[in-house]
């Protein structure tokens, strides 16, 4: 497993995006309390969600968590294996710097696998539901049959539905 820390001095001062990616492409087995620890912070500071970046792709599973301590998050990036760390643009010098985890796709559902049964919100549900269906739901050649694509359709809502007031 390689660490790449882009301008980590800079990380902390510059206002453009900097990141640290930790290359590999399995996750680390997580002692329980490390993954209770880390369930809680995506309780309280993250996000278990569909996310793309293009309008013309399909969504993938993402876990974030959003947190102004950089230390906080270089210790679920070390404990994890997997993911990367971003630095989020302030809009104001009078707002504190904050940094963004994130880990996406195939990597991110073997992450919920260990910390779904530690989750405690609407997470848990969403975190269920995507280890239910998101596989089966999501073929690794992205070829989608119309059924395939209509099923992922409903599949997107249902979890996409699953918030903090539902």
């Amino acid at each position: 497993m390689q660490v790449l820390w882009r301008n980590p001095e800079s990380l902390l001062l510059s206002r453009t995006v900097r990141s640290a990616v930790i290359v590999g492409r399995r996750i680390k087995q997580l002692p329980a309390e490390v993954a209770a620890y880390i369930a809680g912070l995506i309780d309280g500071e993250g996000t278990v969600t569909l996310t793309r970046l293009h309008a013309n792709e399909n969504r993938r599973i993402a876990v974030s968590i959003a947190n102004t301590e950089i230390q906080l998050l270089k210790f679920v990036i070390d404990e994890v294996g997997a993911g990367k760390i971003t630095r989020k643009r302030t809009s104001s010098d009078r707002h504190t710097p904050s940094f963004c985890y994130a880990i996406t796709s195939r990597q991110a559902l073997d992450l919920l696998r260990q910390l779904s049964p530690y989750l405690r919100s609407y997470k848990r549900k969403r975190a269920e539901l995507a280890i239910q269906f998101y596989e089966q739901l999501t073929p690794r050649n992205g070829k989608y049959t119309q059924t395939l694509l209509a099923d992922r359709r409903k599949f997107e809502t249902n979890l996409l539905s699953l918030t903090s007031v539902s």
